[in-house]
């Protein structure tokens, strides 16, 4: 079922097998690497709190659950039945926290008006083909709040099934007309960018400039 990093996209049957077969196909609930980055991803959103968020191909749910205690409602979804199982389980507790399967980016949620104030794109845009890649980028700035916050992070080495390294997905998120880079965090492992939805200097954007600091 593993796809040479560069081939063609995976199906999903692929990811519903992974998960079928391993319940957690990459331990995300118990690497210390990906609780650290995910801890770096949250704390270095650029608001301290956000009324409405979309978490895509949010697999078991474990930066799920850390993002909902920066929102006031979380959407998370991803194409696999079993994870939107597990991830809803690990939200358990939490009201305000929605897990639905959807096939992106056929189904991306309309948002309420003016668009969610956060989206994260966290270890997704790499298995998707171009086609995909392109709608899911125009979506995401269509759906997009003024003021907004964008988080991506990905794994930096190949791996089966990505059709694009982390590079080149976060070289086209930097190209994107209206918006600002905030956040730029760079690992040997992977990298994490952090972006506003708006116009003019980062400076002027910056959690201190909202303050009155600058």
């Amino acid at each position: 079922m593993s796809v040479p990093p560069g081939d063609s996209a995976p199906t999903p049957d692929h990811f519903e097998d992974l998960y079928v077969a391993t319940a957690d196909p990459w331990h995300l609930t118990e690497r210390a690497y990906d609780l650290r980055k995910y801890a770096l991803t949250v704390d270095s959103l650029s608001a301290p709190r956000y009324a409405s968020a979309f978490e895509p191909a949010c697999s078991v749910g474990v930066l799920t659950r850390m993002l909902a205690t920066k929102c006031d409602e979380l959407l998370a979804c991803d194409l696999s039945h079993v994870a939107v199982e597990q991830a809803r389980a690990h939200c358990s507790g939490m009201p305000h926290v929605r897990v639905e399967r959807r096939f992106l980016p056929e189904e991306w949620p309309a948002g309420r008006a003016p668009g969610f104030d956060l989206i994260v794109l966290s270890e997704f845009l790499y298995y998707l083909d171009d086609i995909r890649f392109a709608a899911v980028l125009d979506r995401t700035v269509d759906s997009l709040a003024p003021g907004g916050t964008l988080a991506a992070v990905h794994w930096r080495p190949a791996a089966p099934g990505h059709v694009r390294p982390a590079e080149s997905v976060h070289a086209a998120l930097r190209a994107l007309p209206g918006l600002v880079r905030m956040v730029e965090h760079r690992e040997p492992d992977f990298l994490l960018d952090v972006f506003v939805a708006g116009d003019g200097p980062a400076e002027a954007l910056s959690p201190a400039a909202r303050e009155g600091l600058r």
